[in-house]
């Protein structure tokens, strides 16, 4: 099953580092949320999926019984999709305003200098 999955995440990181490579921005953030997302399900994957007990040590013992379900890898997802979502959110408003000062979501005509905007200074 493990194999199953990891050809998915393969595809699915192919498919963010197509988005990537191309010149508008928000295919940028798109292909970034992606092989984010493809990063969790290889991190799930690694975590072993199986259908295990929950993580309770019985009275009088130190371990959990055998068969329980590994909580770190899933401890780990949910912190990286908060992250991930902070992150989008806050990239996808530069890029509004990127947008509102330069009149373009094309990276290369974002580059050029005489293209709009104000010229900030430091002094």
């Amino acid at each position: 099953m493990e194999a199953l999955w990891a050809i998915v995440i393969g595809i699915i990181i192919a498919g963010g580092i197509y988005l990537m490579l191309e010149r508008h921005i928000l295919r940028f953030l798109f292909g970034l949320m992606l092989v984010s997302n493809a990063v969790n399900l290889a991190i799930l994957t690694a975590g072993r999926m199986t259908v295990g007990a929950p993580v309770l040590i019985e009275a009088g013992e130190y371990l959990p019984t055998p068969g329980y379900a590994n909580p770190i890898p899933q401890a780990l997802i949910l912190t990286a999709i908060v992250i991930g979502f902070g992150l989008l959110i806050f990239v996808m408003v530069l890029a509004h305003r990127l947008f509102r000062e330069r009149k373009t979501t094309d990276v290369d005509d974002m580059q050029d200098s005489d293209s709009g905007g104000d010229e900030c200074h430091l002094r």
